[in-house]
């Protein structure tokens, strides 16, 4: 998806616009604070950090007034979930969701220019890692629910914030929370969407994510019995393996469309021009299976137009000088919505095609629909967006990677990547090296967020 946002960025008008000052509720200077502080919790897979930094949110919110029975911090194994709401005024309606992560991906310091969990502010930008992911967007909803509960705001529809605390792992939390707020109207995701700047800072474009591809890992094994090097047998699973290989890279999943891809490859198709232009309209209006053939040549288009799986991990033998045993290959597939994970599986082993490989699915595995552009949301984000950047275009995207989104997806909750972070696509280092975030768009950042709640909660 960033590939695909360098390209509208270089073929794109730039909109020559400074936004307006925003006058949110929520407190720039805290929200600033908040982020910086929060990085400094080293909330990695298996430090133990993420129940620390979800009692510093709540901290911060019992400040502005909420009620200890209003914040509820769920601990599960060493991490957390947090859940922070301001109570409606009509019980009949469900409630309105916000969502993101406490935790982020591990970062070797010596890799990093930078101690990734020392924050610097430097040259405009806060640098640390999860700083983009998902640190910003949290701070910017802490901040935004902190200053409505100050100014004594009172929505019709309840609005409760949640927390996870190992998307970027397990997602136990997520499942978890999923489960508990199955009956929402909808959810808001800080981790998805957001806004792009070309590579002078103005305005481009923004992307309104409704739907993202399932994750799912699967491990493909071969065996034999092996023996000595001198005496080559048939069933050498090294063979076996490279050419299973070379199956998968050449297999093409069927395309496939939805509302979704429709909309977001015909909105993108004249930005991008030419042939590729020309191939995303068509397979936009029509389903072409050529056209999809075409965008499939590129990796920054691949993903929209269908399941796409890769070899990523091998391993094989067990000495120079004897027949390996045992070969194995690891396969991430980022399987399209709707999609079912077991269909993706058997179509592997088709394409495969080795009676003697062993198909084992990996971890736990969530396939999801993509969510309906409802007319309320994208009327709020339009709007919401607007006040900031009057005239770019509002996109509908789809992601490749997984969020908290997918498991309320699948409990029929529609959800929506709505992220506030207005970015360059060169800035972009979520789960990179010197991940950073833009400080000057912050006070707009929680503009947008108190616009989106309050026109989706009234």
């Amino acid at each position: 998806m960033r590939k695909w946002w360098a390209v509208l960025t270089a073929l794109t008008a730039p909109v020559l616009f400074l936004p307006p000052a925003a006058q949110a509720a929520g407190d720039p200077a805290l929200a600033k604070d908040m982020l910086v502080r929060s990085i400094a919790f080293r909330t990695v897979e298996g430090e133990g950090q993420v129940p620390r930094l979800a009692a510093y949110y709540a901290s911060v919110l019992q400040r502005a007034g909420f009620v200890a029975g209003d914040v509820e911090i769920t601990p599960l194994g060493e991490t957390a979930s947090l859940a922070a709401t301001i109570r409606g005024s009509d019980p009949q309606l469900s409630p309105l969701l916000l969502i993101g992560h406490m935790d982020v991906v591990a970062a070797d310091p010596a890799d990093w220019a930078r101690d990734p969990f020392v924050p610097v502010e430097e040259d405009g930008y806060i640098f640390g890692r999860g700083a983009e992911d998902n640190k910003y967007d949290v701070a910017m909803m802490v901040a935004t629910l902190a200053g409505l509960r100050k100014s004594g705001w009172r929505p019709r529809r309840t609005v409760t914030l949640l927390l996870s605390g190992d998307e970027e792992s397990h997602m136990r939390t997520s499942r978890a929370l999923a489960e508990k707020y199955k009956h929402a109207e909808m959810l808001l995701n800080g981790d998805g969407g957001g806004g792009l700047l070309d590579e002078d800072g103005q305005a481009v474009l923004y992307q309104l994510q409704a739907g993202e591809k399932s994750y799912a890992d699967f491990e493909i094994a071969f065996t034999d019995a092996g023996g000595h090097s001198s005496a080559p047998t048939p069933g050498n699973p090294i063979y076996r393996l490279a050419r299973a290989i070379d199956r998968i890279a050449a297999y093409r999943f069927a395309p496939m469309r939805n509302e979704l891809t429709r909309a977001s490859l015909a909105l993108s198709a004249d930005r991008i021009g030419g042939a590729v232009g020309a191939a995303m309209r068509r397979y936009a209006e029509t389903g072409d299976p050529k056209a999809a053939d075409l965008l499939s040549d590129y990796p920054e288009f691949v993903g929209q137009v269908r399941t796409t799986c890769v070899a990523t991990m091998a391993q094989a033998g067990h000495a120079r000088n004897a027949l390996p045993q045992s070969a194995k290959v690891d396969v991430n597939c980022r399987i399209f919505p709707g999609l079912a994970v077991e269909v993706v599986k058997a179509e592997l082993t088709q394409a495969i095609d080795d009676p003697g490989a062993t198909i084992t699915t990996l971890d736990h595995t969530q396939a999801s629909d993509a969510s309906p552009l409802r007319e309320d949301v994208l009327k709020a984000v339009k709007a919401a967006v607007s006040a900031r950047y009057p005239h770019i275009p509002v996109i509908p995207s789809m992601s490749a990677g997984a969020t908290d989104s997918l498991y309320f997806r699948a409990l029929g909750v529609p959800s929506y990547g709505v992220s506030s972070l207005f970015q360059r696509g060169e800035d972009g280092f979520a789960h990179g090296l010197n991940e950073r975030v833009p400080v000057a768009g912050i006070p707009q950042a929680l503009d947008q967020w108190e616009r989106m709640v309050k026109a989706l909660a009234q």
